[in-house]
């Protein structure tokens, strides 16, 4: 069967999970408590696993149906990212709505004076998003990526089975014959292993990047200076490998990316280099690589091929300051990613 008629046949991806909207805030400077900052500007822009995954694969245009599924509230901020969606050529129709929960927000605070951002996030309607949200029996896509873990309470809740809800949603989807993929937030280090590990039973990848892997592991990627241990990220995936991941680990980070793929191995690609001044912005960029992961697993590459073509996703994000400005065509990041020069791990 030739590849172009694999592609006519295969039923596109699902990104579940997260959807907020961003309230990027610059600020004078981040005050002490009780003291007070100007705010010199506002901008709003699209926030979450749903929509940055699912805009930045629309942008590169390689011709995948793209679902989006996930629970917003009945407001101006839910209509905004849905809208954004839609736009894109994105199906929103398993986008649900609260009645009861606002959409899901949050208000990053970025210093003029220091450059730091701080971050307030408002749960909202993603605390309720759960399986009952997912139209299991009519879902049609042949991937499935969720994220994030950590920031979905009720798929986060425990399940007697399966260890947590979304581990047993996981685990269903895998018996429909659909290949399923998590994503993980950066949070509460202790929680990780509770709330990750079960769903590593039941997925075939796991993107994730060098602080969340270390956390689940109990390995740390860094050194107390802040240097990078490779072989730590290594044993890491094994690990990691071993819960259950029946296809490919990756772990990325700003040096490089790293993939252990179960029956090819190890394979470890360096990050881009970029000119100084090209980061407008970090915002998504972990969302970016995610994308070109998801990308290149839909169009059957194998493990280098995707790790540099998920580099360069990550590169396209970081030369503007939200989350999907940046991204390009798939043959512009292909051009990026066969002739810009690599970083030295």
């Amino acid at each position: 069967m030739g590849r172009e008629l694999k592609r006519l046949m295969k039923k596109g991806i699902t990104i579940a999970g997260n959807i907020l909207t961003d309230y990027i805030k610059t600020v004078s400077t981040y005050p002490r408590s009780g003291n007070l900052a100007d705010i010199f500007d506002v901008q709003q822009a699209v926030g979450g696993c749903v929509p940055n995954v699912l805009i930045d694969l629309a942008r590169m245009q390689g011709g995948i149906r793209l679902h989006a599924v996930g629970r917003v509230g009945d407001d101006e901020a839910g209509r905004y990212v849905t809208d954004m969606m839609r736009s894109e050529g994105i199906d929103v129709s398993g986008v649900s709505v609260s009645a009861k929960k606002k959409t899901s927000f949050s208000d990053a605070m970025s210093a003029v004076d220091t450059g730091q951002r701080t971050f307030f996030h408002y749960r909202g309607a993603n605390a309720e998003f759960s399986p009952a949200h997912i139209p299991q029996a009519s879902l049609e896509c042949d991937l499935f990526h969720i994220g994030y873990i950590l920031l979905l309470d009720a798929m986060d809740a425990r399940d007697p089975q399966y260890g947590t809800v979304m581990a047993h949603l996981l685990h269903d989807l895998q018996a429909q014959g659909v290949k399923t993929s998590i994503d993980v937030v950066s949070g509460e280090a202790g929680m990780f292993q509770e709330k990750v590990i079960p769903a590593l039973r039941y997925c075939d990848y796991a993107i994730m990047n060098e602080f969340e892997s270390g956390s689940v592991s109990g390995l740390s990627a860094r050194s107390e200076d802040g240097t990078l241990i490779p072989q730590n990220i290594i044993k890491t995936m094994q690990f990691i490998l071993r819960q259950g991941v029946r296809r490919r680990v990756i772990v990325h980070c700003p040096e490089a990316g790293f993939c252990l793929d179960a029956q090819e191995g190890l394979f470890i690609e360096p990050s881009l280099k970029l000119e100084k001044g090209y980061i407008k912005g970090s915002v998504g960029a972990g969302d970016a690589f995610c994308a070109g992961c998801l990308y290149a697993i839909y169009h059957d590459r194998d493990p280098k091929w995707m790790l540099r073509y998920a580099a360069a996703a990550a590169a396209a994000n970081l030369s503007a300051p939200d989350s999907i400005s940046g991204m390009r065509p798939q043959q512009e990041l292909v051009d990026i990613m066969q002739t810009w020069e690599t970083n030295r791990l």
